[in-house]
């Protein structure tokens, strides 16, 4: 195998992973953001090295930290909510019979 055909197979492997991890994250955001933070979890301990950790930090999805200011929606304290008069955007159906 030459060399080309190997630099060739590991950029094409490369973008196949991140394809797939790209389609993951869209198409189950949920398993995916489960699956970061347990990853997050296992790198981030205090026995690890420092280089380690700071993966974990980078890794960890923004709905884990529970933090106030990262606007998940889960608490529903992130901010003023519109008054229920003003969400309302539904018209009345109006059926008609067809003339003729």
């Amino acid at each position: 195998m030459s060399t080309f055909a190997l630099i060739q197979g590991l950029i094409i492997g490369v973008l196949v992973a991140f394809s797939a991890v790209y389609a993951l994250r869209k198409l189950l955001p949920g398993v995916s953001t489960r699956w970061m933070a347990t990853a997050s979890a296992s790198l981030n301990k205090p026995w690890r090295k420092p280089w380690l950790r700071a993966v974990g930090r980078w890794m960890q999805p923004a709905q884990a930290t529970g933090n106030c200011g990262d606007g998940c929606g889960t608490c529903g304290s992130c901010g003023p909510q519109p008054p229920a008069a003003a969400k309302r955007d539904v018209q009345p159906l109006e059926f008609r019979s067809r003339s003729r």
